[in-house]
């Protein structure tokens, strides 16, 4: 059994506040002010913690992850560009189900990521 934790409260808390995707670094320097000691180790455990538990996603986009705490059934942009990640939700229609179909195997779930650019860096790539 998992320990209770503030410190993982608050990197959940605030993971789940925004909308920008955040890297563990970008979570850590933004509860670092109301938590100073904490670690940028701390964070990562917490976060591995808080996925393992399936309260948040991990996406990994390049060489760098980075976390979502929608866990709703949604899928992702990756901005070949800015780098920037997006929701994107679309209806799924039976994907899961479709691949189930022609693998041997049992899927339990999926996840997509797609590459692309997003509404301000395709103005500029044109």
């Amino acid at each position: 059994m998992v320990r209770h934790s503030r410190r993982r409260d608050a990197v959940y808390s605030n993971l789940c506040q925004r909308c920008d995707h955040p890297t563990a670094e970008d979570i850590f320097f933004s509860i670092k002010n109301e938590y100073p000691s904490i670690s940028l180790a701390t964070v990562y455990r917490n976060l591995s913690q808080l996925e393992t538990d399936g309260k948040i996603i991990r996406i990994g986009s390049g060489g760098t992850a980075r976390y979502d705490g929608n866990i709703s059934p949604h899928y992702h942009l990756v901005c070949l560009s800015c780098g920037g990640v997006f929701d994107i939700f679309l209806n799924d229609d039976g994907l899961c189900e479709k691949a189930a179909g022609s693998f041997d195997g049992k899927i339990v779930s999926h996840s997509v990521l797609f590459k692309g650019y997003c509404s301000d860096c395709s103005k500029q790539v044109g």
